[in-house]
């Protein structure tokens, strides 16, 4: 259909999409043969494989047209994870991959074939999967910037057409053997490095430990050199000692004790770097407290050492754990069943929220209280639940909540409004024009909820 089709026929057209897959899931395959069943399983694949061409176009409309806190979003990840319900992983890589391959537009106006224009064209035919796309924008994203644009191009052909008749494992095979006949000393420039650098960790598992993965630049690189022949030498920062050494040079005996293997060794030396610098104070503040570890957890866990507790980036932290942190630098715990005597009903006496109450919404909220945003709560702000500051509200803790930068600017310039709970959570009311029906209470850093929910409606 061409670009200029108006919105009746795109509906009607929609609407038939549907009803034929409606249709054909319907059918029964008993009457098939065998081969028949096969070429059925590969239209199936060719059709699959065609969507994500008019998902790229519609993508690209979406980011020339509007922006996303017209949409109530503080990025475009955030619009397609909370409309699609897909992961952010997912929405990061349907955005990279349709400015790759969707057609482009001037600032005056004209059309612009896609950046990798062969690879766009066999997707639309449905000649090429989603792995076969993931390979040859990995291949491009590592070729050196210094490769000119006449190579790149061929290389694009060439990647498309073997995509096109052969399997991804094929295709990987084939952009190896390319990358290395491109460049073939290997070179990269501080460019490239600056571009490929990276450190990613993942989510916690089951058992409390996280995944680290990265490439490290060579300046980082040789950094961690030199703090790992100090901080990782044997007999060196060991929890298992009384007491670690930190400084100096270690016994005879710690160094003859240390059962440790080099990667341990190298996990405990960053571990004591993070904690030399977080006592350090050198670091300053950060969101109105200083910068250091916030832990809630409840009295009963507390006392009894265990269960886990939370963090203000979202960690779950064993009780023993928090227990042997506090004597190792001067953190902020907040416990509930309990009351400090920090003020935290302020009045109008202070508009910005005092440190004993930024500790409390820690402890309350967790993160940001926007539906849908997975914003811990070191990267928040606290927001004036139920009356901004200008309009007369109040600097109490009952009227406080905590929302990230981009959310917290909803509310002031996006025509959002919030307000409390009888049971203290925050309610995101959105403008008329994005009231959907949506979720207006955020769960996401108090999981428990989505199960106690669950709970209820099968009882």
């Amino acid at each position: 259909m061409s670009s200029g089709s108006d919105r009746d026929a795109i509906v009607a057209a929609y609407d038939k999409l549907d009803a034929a897959y409606d249709e054909v899931a319907a059918l029964g395959y008993d009457a098939v043969t065998v081969p028949e069943r096969l070429t059925l399983l590969h239209r199936l694949e060719e059709m699959r494989r065609r969507q994500p061409a008019v998902e790229h176009k519609l993508i690209h409309g979406l980011l020339s047209c509007v922006a996303p806190a017209e949409l109530g979003a503080k990025n475009w990840s955030e619009v397609l994870q909370q409309r699609l319900r897909i992961s952010a992983p997912d929405a990061l890589r349907r955005l990279d991959e349709a400015k790759d391959l969707s057609p482009r537009t001037t600032l005056t106006g004209e059309s612009l074939e896609p950046l990798l224009p062969n690879v766009a064209k066999r997707q639309a035919a449905g000649e090429l999967g989603g792995e076969h796309v993931r390979i040859i924008r990995k291949f491009f994203h590592s070729l050196p910037a210094a490769v000119d644009y006449q190579t790149r191009e061929g290389c694009e052909e060439t990647l498309a057409q073997v995509a096109a008749e052969h399997t991804p494992d094929v295709l990987r095979k084939a952009a190896d053997r390319l990358a290395a006949l491109v460049n073939p000393d290997g070179e990269f420039n501080d460019i490239d490095r600056a571009r490929r650098r990276h450190v990613t960790i993942h989510n916690q598992g089951i058992d409390g430990m996280s995944k680290i993965s990265g490439l490290l630049d060579p300046e980082l690189r040789a950094t961690l050199d030199a703090v790992f022949a100090k901080l990782a030498a044997p007999g060196m920062c060991n929890s298992d000692d009384d007491i670690p050494c930190i400084d100096g040079d270690p016994s005879t005996k710690a160094k003859s004790a240390d059962t440790r293997s080099q990667g341990q060794r190298n996990h405990d030396a960053l571990k004591a770097m993070g904690r030399s610098l977080l006592a350090s104070g050198e670091l300053g503040q950060h969101n109105g407290l200083p910068v250091t570890i916030i832990v809630s957890t409840t009295l009963q866990e507390l006392e009894s050492a265990t269960g886990n507790a939370v963090t203000g980036g979202g960690t779950l932290l064993p009780m023993r754990d928090v227990i042997r942190l506090a004597s190792h630098a001067h953190h902020y715990l907040s416990v509930f069943d309990k009351h400090t005597r920090e003020p935290l009903y302020l009045g109008r006496t202070k508009r910005l929220a005092s440190a004993g109450q930024r500790i409390v919404l820690h402890a309350i909220d967790r993160g940001c209280t926007k539906p849908g945003c997975t914003a811990p709560g070191y990267l928040c702000q606290v927001h004036h639940a139920e009356l901004d500051w200008a309009e007369g509200g109040l600097t109490n803790i009952t009227d406080e909540t905590l929302a990230c930068g981009p959310h917290n600017r909803l509310v002031m310039e996006g025509g959002w409004r919030t307000r409390k709970r009888r049971d203290g959570t925050t309610e995101w009311i959105p403008p008329p024009h994005l009231d959907s029906g949506q979720s207006r209470v955020n769960n996401y850093h108090h999981p428990e909820r989505y199960l106690l929910a669950a709970e209820e409606e099968s009882e």
